[in-house]
């Protein structure tokens, strides 16, 4: 219930984000429409569709594939897993739950993945990775 929340209120920030880009002066003369940049338009590639992963979690803004290992440890929310390292906390976000079962709380784990520094999340603590494989540490 709280995933189909948390969907809601993500696609109506989109929608209200890509209305108050709407709002800019046209340029004159231009009749041209322009899709929105990549970075906002990720909730409006399944509008509605509850059985998608959530649009924050395509790849980061960089791109760059990055390696963490710690020890999985409880977030402060119900269901937010964080691994600590010298860079800090790094919120742990699987997209396949497969992948999530692989790193259970108190296990010591390698992830892969990309770190989403702008991704808004429920967990409010660390800097949130999205996770494309589980190790062993």
């Amino acid at each position: 219930m709280l995933t189909r929340r948390f969907a809601v209120a993500l696609t109506l920030l989109v929608c209200l984000a890509g209305c108050a880009g709407n709002n800019a002066s046209p340029s004159a003369g231009s009749s041209e429409t322009s899709a929105p940049p990549s970075s906002s338009s990720p909730a409006s590639s399944a509008p509605g569709s509850s059985a998608s992963p959530a649009p924050s979690l395509e790849p980061s803004e960089s791109g760059v594939a990055e390696t963490l290992t710690g020890t999985v440890e409880a977030g402060v929310e119900a269901n937010c897993k964080l691994i600590r390292d010298d860079a800090g906390n790094h919120t742990l976000y699987f997209d396949d739950p497969s992948l999530k079962a692989k790193a259970p709380v108190g296990k010591k784990v390698t992830v892969t993945g990309h770190s989403k520094p702008s991704m808004i999340t429920t967990c409010q603590q660390g800097t949130p990775f999205i996770v494309t494989s589980v190790g062993p540490a």
